[in-house]
């Protein structure tokens, strides 16, 4: 596993953990799902649907995965174990990048303009600059716009325990 997969899971993990409390909820992938939605005001209602899918895929597959005393809650241990193991996550992975990224597109052009990429990151929790580098390494068009499908893979990058050296790496400088 990379030094550089570690860092990015620790960071989501982090931002994720929505009370603070040092562990996952089903309620943090609710309030973080609230956030997200309301960075892209503009997107139509199945966009949203989708989005909030991707959380509740996401959320569910850790819990079925990890929460084997049924408390409803994930610790870090947990979850590390769990997302860097492609195996047992590629699915929700798949379509919690797929409702993200996808979000974001909100007149169907297939790409996703700056504003609201960075809006959307920011929802999450990103630090400015680190979303501003990301943006720039997916390659904006002359409208100031990135393809969904460039974003969506970068966020299944995002989770992949052999990549390093990955635009999505911009977001969790090392530690």
């Amino acid at each position: 596993m990379r030094d550089e997969a570690v860092n990015r899971v620790r960071l989501v993990f982090t931002l994720f953990d929505a009370d603070g409390n040092g562990v996952l909820e089903s309620a943090d992938f609710d309030l973080m799902s609230n956030r997200v939605a309301a960075a892209a005001p503009g997107a139509g209602e199945a966009q949203q649907q989708a989005m909030r899918a991707g959380f509740t895929r996401y959320w569910n597959a850790l819990v079925g995965e990890l929460d084997a005393d049924g408390d409803g809650r994930i610790s870090y241990d947990e979850f590390q174990a769990c997302v860097l193991s492609p195996e047992r996550f590629d699915e929700a992975v798949a379509e919690f990048a797929a409702g993200f990224a996808r979000l974001g597109d909100l007149d169907g052009s297939g790409t996703v303009s700056r504003p609201v990429f960075t809006g959307m990151l920011r929802g999450v929790g990103f630090d400015l600059p680190n979303i501003e580098a990301l943006f720039e390494a997916l390659g904006p068009d002359g409208a100031d716009r990135v393809g969904v499908a460039a974003w969506e893979a970068e966020i299944r990058n995002f989770y992949a325990p052999d990549l390093g050296g990955i635009p999505a790496d911009l977001l969790a400088p090392a530690a």
